[in-house]
């Protein structure tokens, strides 16, 4: 019953990133599960089983909603699930001392690129809800997307979604509906893969499933609030430098590194975590205040459009 509790949080702590970002779920979850001394080939087989279920009431949601464009979803996501399998079963093959430091490699570049991305570089918008992108460009980024996701944890959404927004040629919301989407083919896979590779022990870790899967689902609503009063760009570079702090640790302990090193390292990524923290901070008032000035505007023209222009008195 603790195991179970104990797993409900992290998927609830996972889903209330991905709510509020748009992805990470499985990087975050990933880091948590290994923190709680899971291998990192049942962490990723575990996340990505809860994912089959969590992507597809995503991608039905998204599809409800008309955020899909099919096409995106086929050239992105096809790709994207022969990257997980490639990649599920070649995580499996590893044996755990030797996983641990490649996964966790995996994990500090993609916690690298989610601060940096939230914090420095913001996504550009668009308002086409159908991508012009061709299958020479998407496949690659699926394929590459896939086989991360599958051997890192995670990085499906901070690879693919990130990639797409910054190209800033197809509108967020059908990026990340179709990003969703696809992600059920790239989870399918990747628990392919893992049964293929671990055979039973991929299955074994059910309680991990179902507690990852009804956090996931408890925190939802919580997600959607949260994302309602936390800027997206102090919340991504927040999240980042967390990956990459716990991640490093991991990496520390594998190579048997300690001492000065360690500590020169941990001071390292902590001022630089804070000096974006910072950034993004700023970054984020600045945008509040330019959108209030923006919804001032349009507030008196909408006023001027009812009323009119004023009547200048007569001078006498």
């Amino acid at each position: 019953m603790f195991n179970l509790l104990l797993f409900t949080l992290v998927g609830a702590g996972a889903q209330l990133v991905d709510g509020a970002l748009g992805m990470a779920f499985g990087v975050t979850a990933t880091t948590l599960l290994m923190i709680g001394g899971l291998g990192p080939a049942q962490a990723s087989a575990a996340v990505h089983l809860a994912e089959v279920g969590t992507t597809l009431a995503s991608g039905l949601s998204h599809w409800k909603f008309k955020n899909i464009d099919w096409k995106l979803v086929a050239k992105l996501g096809v790709p994207g699930a022969i990257g997980a399998f490639i990649g599920a079963t070649v995580l499996s093959g590893l044996s755990t001392e030797a996983a641990v430091p490649i996964t966790a490699t995996i994990l500090i570049a993609i916690g690298v690129y989610v601060a940096l991305r939230f914090s420095v570089r913001p996504p550009a918008t668009a308002q086409a809800r159908t991508t012009p992108h061709t299958a020479r460009f998407l496949s690659p980024l699926g394929l590459f997307g896939g086989f991360i996701d599958a051997s890192g944890g995670g990085g499906w959404g901070p690879i693919t979604t990130s990639t797409l927004l910054s190209r800033g040629k197809t509108a967020p919301r059908t990026v990340i509906g179709s990003v969703s989407a696809s992600e059920f083919l790239v989870a399918s896979a990747a628990s392919l893969g893992f049964l293929v590779g671990l055979g039973r022990e991929s299955a074994g870790n059910l309680l991990v499933v179902a507690g990852l899967a009804l956090g996931g689902v408890i925190a939802a609503p919580f997600a959607a609030w949260l994302v309602s009063r936390v800027p997206a760009t102090l919340l991504g570079t927040a999240v980042g430098g967390v990956i990459v702090l716990t991640n490093t640790q991991k990496m520390f302990k594998s190579f048997d590194i300690t001492g000065a090193v360690t500590v020169a390292g941990y001071v390292a990524i902590l001022s630089a975590w804070v000096a974006l923290l910072v950034y993004a901070w700023q970054r984020s008032k600045l945008t509040a205040a330019e959108a209030q000035g923006e919804f001032a505007g349009i507030e008196l023209a909408v006023e001027k459009e009812i009323n009119g222009p004023a009547i200048q008195p007569e001078n006498r």
